[in-house]
């Protein structure tokens, strides 16, 4: 505790515009202090004639490389030239090439694996391509020792493949964007901060989980982040600043704290947008480190028979309707607990959240972000519950309670003594988990998410109680409203349905998204 972190700089492809690089890092130096060293990913050498000059600069001791600077080696044939050896060696006062492949260890601990050029199309390979031999040798030694958590950085030219699944999109075509041996050796060697270049663009990918929830035990999150080129015409981003304790220096609670925007990890199975995709083929799969995809094929279904709640049926009772999105709806709750219980749908047929495709889910959370502000703007906390159990289409209940009927944490209690009593144990789940991870397709449920973000989760084997929910909430230690647990004895005239949808829907507009041009 209390270990004082390296400051890093790290860079894009310097293209030989090195006096240009150096410049703006005195400048960085100037305004901010000394940092401890400079990491050059993707293309470092020019091949113009004026790169050519500029570099014999600093090859003669004419100029000076103000910071420790390491680079990668070549990633195309006309720059090899530049590089003696496929050893790490020093090129110039203060600039060390850091070989084809390896782990370097700083003085202080910092451990940092690296990739040079890109991926080889064939064998023998040329200079400034890796082969599946380099990726076995730096793999194997790390990931053979048991106490191996991760490297602390991952410097790579080419990006890994399918690095955006989950996460933001980069600015570019990824069509035909990054390779998979480059995901496979992230994947393995878990680095905090992966940096890569070669693309032109500068993408910071939202944080990654390396485990997961409930099934392994906490590991730190991965950040990769892609740089632009030195001194770009659109003014990209090309230098990152960071600072970083080693790894091996840091307390393991502070190392796996989870940051709130983590998302799910990108290479372990690969999903987008409701089709299954299956990675390219590596290099690293023609040796035998075995790698797992996992693949789900989520589409909406069609019901078996009549569904309630499928938007388009002639069964849905389009009275109850409040408001209608791309993908959701929001409805009035037939049977409800209290005059403004609502409920969440996909209007196409989908079961559980978690058979739900990327755009659907993002909708919904929106609902969810509205709803919750429109019960808190009339002194109500939201309760959501989902029962994925003797149900064929989802239905997210939202019961909003009043705030001065009890805290969040005597909610959270009830549920979870009500459940103990029925011999159930609610586990709390982190807030930012995909339910996906836990929950695959077709695994029967019970999840709640309370005002504060606390999620509850219990995986069901049988006979579980269908009212459960509606129990907990009606309970004498929530709103004591016994009598309104079972929704069949509590039905309501359709005028008066009709009366209550229209005064949540007056309510709710103001909060309404799908309303905004």
């Amino acid at each position: 505790m209390g270990e004082k972190p390296l400051r890093v700089l790290a860079c894009g492809d310097v293209e030989g515009k090195i006096t240009a690089l150096f410049n703006r890092v005195n400048t960085i130096q100037k305004k901010s202090g000394q940092f401890d060293l400079l990491l050059c990913v993707g293309e470092f050498f020019g091949t113009s004639p004026e790169a050519e000059t500029e570099w014999e600069a600093y090859k003669s001791g004419a100029k000076k490389a103000p910071i420790h600077t390491y680079v990668l080696g070549a990633a195309s044939q006309e720059t090899v030239k530049y590089f003696s050896s496929s050893d790490g060696c020093e090129l110039a006062e203060n600039i060390i090439y850091l070989g084809r492949r390896g782990i370097f260890t700083g003085a202080s601990g910092l451990q940092i694996a690296y990739v040079s050029g890109r991926e080889a199309q064939h064998e023998p390979a040329p200079a400034h391509c890796f082969t599946a031999k380099d990726l076995i040798a730096l793999v194997t030694p790390l990931v053979s020792n048991s106490k191996f958590k991760g490297v602390d950085i991952l410097l790579t030219s080419q990006w890994p493949r399918g690095v955006w699944q989950f996460g933001n999109n980069p600015e570019i075509d990824t069509k035909f964007c990054g390779v998979s041996s480059i995901a496979n050796l992230a994947e393995k060697l878990k680095p905090r901060y992966h940096f890569a270049a070669l693309e032109g663009v500068h993408y910071e990918r939202l944080p990654y989980r390396n485990h997961l929830v409930l099934q392994e035990n906490a590991q730190h999150v991965s950040r990769f982040i892609a740089l632009a080129t030195v001194n770009n015409a659109a003014k990209k981003k090309y230098l990152y600043a960071f600072n970083i304790v080693p790894m091996k220096n840091m307390d393991a609670a502070e190392l796996v704290k989870q940051p709130q925007d983590v998302t799910e990890n990108p290479y372990r199975k690969s999903l987008k947008e409701g089709k299954m995709e299956k990675p390219p083929p590596s290099v690293l799969d023609e040796v035998c480190i075995c790698y797992c995809w996992i693949f789900f094929k989520f589409q909406a279904t069609q019901p078996t028979g009549p569904c309630w709640f499928c938007l388009a049926s002639p069964e849905v009772e389009k009275h109850l309707v409040i408001s209608i999105g791309t993908h959701c709806y929001m409805a009035m709750a037939k049977g409800f607990l209290t005059p403004d219980h609502v409920l969440l749908l996909p209007i196409g047929h989908y079961q559980s959240v978690v058979d739900m495709p990327s755009d659907a889910v993002d909708e919904l959370e929106k609902y969810k972000s509205a709803v919750r502000k429109f019960h808190k703007s009339r002194g109500q906390r939201c309760v959501l519950f989902e029962r994925n159990y003797r149900s064929q289409h989802l239905q997210l209940q939202v019961v909003p309670v009043p705030m001065e009927k009890c805290s969040t944490e005597d909610i959270k209690e009830a549920f979870v003594v009500q459940a103990q009593e029925q011999q159930m144990e609610l586990m709390e789940i982190p807030e930012h988990t995909d339910l996906k991870q836990i929950a695959p397709p077709g695994t029967p449920y019970f999840y709640v998410e309370l005002d504060t973000g606390e999620k509850l989760f219990y995986r069901i084997k049988k006979n579980f109680p269908l009212q459960f929910g509606r129990e907990v909430l009606a309970s004498e230690a929530v709103m004591n409203i016994p009598t309104r647990s079972d929704w069949r004895d509590c039905k309501s005239s359709k005028e008066e349905e009709e009366a209550l949808a229209k005064k949540v829907r007056s309510g709710f507009e103001a909060f309404d998204f799908t309303m905004d041009d």
